[in-house]
């Protein structure tokens, strides 16, 4: 599961656990941007805190992995990548699966080497309810893309994590939305309280 977790909250967790059981997955691998491409001209909380919080957010389910791979990683972070690297590590008898959310399905097809990130992994797709799940199938097949693209429907996914930067910021209520470990380490570190 890539992304910027910025910060890492309960819809990020619900749809690695819901993956996890509806696709029968041995482990969900959490994989921190280390420099994103696709935010390169956005202000992007430090890797390494980034990392932490997933780490924190993460650490009592067994299921769950966070990896240093992209934080690590000199230069921009790149999806496909970091999905060759885990094809050498895990060896070709693996299947891998890339967890992203519904929206950012489309700008895949954008990306750095998307052929060969199509032919690297599956991707779940996850939606909120009430997302149109055959327009989403129809415009896939349109658009005669080689990605296989699978859909979980995850009820948590109204929670955002630029909501919770917002939040901070207008020193608002987190609590509820991401767990109290992460909660807690913003506070102790003083992130987003001037970011809107």
């Amino acid at each position: 599961m890539g992304g910027t977790f910025d910060p890492i909250h309960f819809g990020h967790l619900v749809t690695a656990e819901e993956a996890l059981v509806q696709f029968n997955l041995d482990r969900v691998l959490f994989m921190p941007t280390g420099r994103p491409a696709a935010k390169s001209n956005e202000r992007v909380t430090s890797a390494e805190d980034r990392y932490l919080m997933t780490v924190l957010a993460t650490a009592a389910n067994p299921d769950f992995d966070v990896s240093r791979m992209e934080v690590d990683r000199p230069g921009t972070t790149y999806t496909v990548d970091t999905l060759r690297a885990l094809r050498d590590e895990y060896g070709p008898a693996t299947e891998l699966f890339f967890i992203t959310g519904a929206d950012a399905i489309w700008e895949i097809v954008s990306w750095k080497d998307a052929a060969e990130v199509a032919g690297l992994a599956t991707f779940i797709a996850a939606t909120r309810p009430g997302y149109d799940l055959d327009a989403a199938r129809r415009a896939h097949e349109e658009a005669a893309t080689q990605f296989t693209i699978e859909y979980v429907e995850v009820p948590a996914l109204a929670i955002s994590s630029t909501e919770l930067r917002e939040r901070v910021a207008q020193r608002r209520p987190i609590r509820y939305l991401t767990t109290e470990s992460v909660a807690s380490y913003i506070v102790k570190h003083n992130l987003y309280r001037a970011v809107v």
